[in-house]
């Protein structure tokens, strides 16, 4: 770690000691209202990031300087440091300042260089994430063995973490797991929202609702949260990990995703004490290895590949999806119109909590987005936006690598398209819902089984090719009503499903 003098600018996503390179050093926070006013942000995300701050200032007492302002600007003197921030805005910005010191990046399992360095290894060959997750492991000693093999023989357990959800209204009914760690609010939480309501009387213009804060923002916090999800929750994660309750929106979770993005947690740290919990037999080796490939293996992976891409990589739209975002999408479906239940149901946890765990995000909301063409640009930023765990770093190359496939397959070998079985396989939504997961044709037919097979019509050029992919084209082949389904498709419009 880099040391150096003088007054430490931290940003809101860098508010864990490691940021700091001793504990005197004084501070500089600055909370900016032009950021909020220039884009619509989830009320429960506004409230979490200025909570973090304010509770960090609190913390460190006369070593802050706690600025409140209109702009950056305002409050940027020199003699200042900052380790370099997580996203090319912010780079930018602090680039057009003189007298500001920018120290390396913190709080990732590797290094910017480090990963420079992998990349350049491969001479050319696509990068993989399975590839770069184990050179994190080798080279942080997690889960292996004393001659440096995998823990148990393999490196990925992925084929043993997908087991569809119990047949129960919610997790715990069927394994006994416990309700997720919450955090109490204080009165520091009670002026943010006294704050939040008077900006939005003048106004500031916020998505979704409020309600009580669920995620850490303080290192305590987040410390008491990973304590809580190790010892009474991971041995849960794996098997669940991608299951869909409509009554569970937590199931076996970490909900950690908020304190690592806002700093206070490091992901190795986090990955020891997962490592620490399965040797102590709290937890299985699958969960585990589940759960540290998340946390420093897709996580660190999509943060080196967002500046490697750089920052023409959000603008890539090699699907040509230029569709407009619905207002009852863009909005989180306020009103309750939708009547599919999987988009209900993930819609209405975004618009209540500003969250919903990786498969609704991937296969329902991503996948409709998909289906549908809508502009990679536009989703990005809902993303961005509405997700309590959101930065551009994370959205970036999630949304426009992975979920949308706007890249032309940098990142992944196929698109995350699929019809309405996979939802139907891995939810319990499809019961009592007004549409058919068999059905493609109709008014009861499944808008994602219908809108699968008309995503692939529109993209065959694309991916007919694509050896993975071939034998979803030849089942399209032998679909006698694929005309009447893409009429039908192309007539169902921006309207609600």
């Amino acid at each position: 770690m880099t040391a150096t003098r003088g007054r430490r600018w931290l940003f809101a996503d860098q508010l864990g000691p490691h940021f700091l390179d001793s504990d005197d050093q004084p501070v500089l926070l600055i909370e900016s209202r032009r950021v909020f006013e220039r884009r619509r942000f989830h009320r429960r995300k506004a409230h979490l990031v200025l909570s973090a701050m304010r509770h960090r200032a609190a913390e460190l007492g006369d070593r802050a300087h706690y600025r409140k302002v209109a702009t950056y600007g305002e409050a940027l003197t020199k003699n200042l440091s900052v380790c370099a921030p997580t996203t090319f805005a912010a780079r930018r910005l602090i680039e057009k300042h003189d007298g500001i010191e920018v120290l390396p990046s913190r709080g990732y399992a590797i290094g910017e260089e480090q990963f420079a360095q992998w990349a350049q290894r491969r001479q050319g060959r696509k990068l993989v994430m399975e590839d770069f997750y184990r050179d994190v492991r080798k080279h942080h000693q997690l889960l292996l063995e004393g001659d440096g093999e995998p823990v148990g023989g393999r490196w990925n357990y992925d084929q043993d973490n997908r087991e569809p959800p119990p047949r129960t209204t919610t997790l715990a009914e069927a394994t006994g797991v416990r309700e997720p760690w919450w955090p109490e609010e204080d009165e520091i939480d009670e002026e943010v929202r006294a704050d939040l309501d008077r900006w939005a009387a003048q106004g500031v213009e916020f998505a979704g609702e409020d309600g009580p804060r669920r995620f850490a923002v303080t290192r305590d916090e987040a410390l008491r949260a990973l304590e809580s999800f190790v010892t009474t929750r991971l041995e849960d994660f794996g098997p669940y990990e991608d299951a869909i309750l409509t009554g569970d929106r937590w199931m076996a979770h970490s909900l950690l995703s908020v304190p690592l993005n806002l700093g206070l947690l490091h992901p190795v740290e986090v990955a020891r004490r997962a490592e620490k919990a399965y040797r102590d037999g709290d937890a299985g080796l699958a969960s585990t290895e589940g759960f540290i490939r998340q946390v420093v293996g897709w996580r660190d992976y999509v943060w080196h590949v967002y500046w490697h891409f750089g920052d023409d990589y959000r603008r890539r739209n090699r699907l040509k999806a230029r569709r407009r975002i619905p207002a009852w999408f863009a909005d989180l479906d306020p009103d309750g119109t939708v009547e599919a239940k999987c988009l209900s149901s993930a819609l209405a946890s975004v618009r209540e909590d500003g969250w919903a765990h990786h498969i609704p995000r991937l296969m329902v909301l991503g996948n409709w987005a998909l289906q549908r063409g809508y502009d990679p640009v536009a989703m990005t930023d809902w993303f961005h936006t509405n997700f309590v765990d959101g930065y551009d770093w994370v959205m970036v190359p999630n949304v426009v690598g992975m979920a949308l496939h706007a890249d032309g397959g940098a990142m992944m070998t196929k698109p995350y398209a699929a019809g309405g079985a996979y939802i139907n396989r891995m939810s319990d939504h499809c019961g009592g819902c007004r549409y058919d997961p068999k059905k493609r044709l109709g008014e009861d037919a499944c808008p994602f089984t219908a809108g699968y097979w008309a995503f692939l019509d529109r993209n065959r050029g694309e991916f007919a090719n694509n050896h993975r992919m071939s034998r979803s084209y030849a089942g399209m082949g032998r679909l006698k009503d694929l005309e009447a389904v893409l009429e039908q498709e192309a007539h169902r419009g921006s309207r609600a499903p």
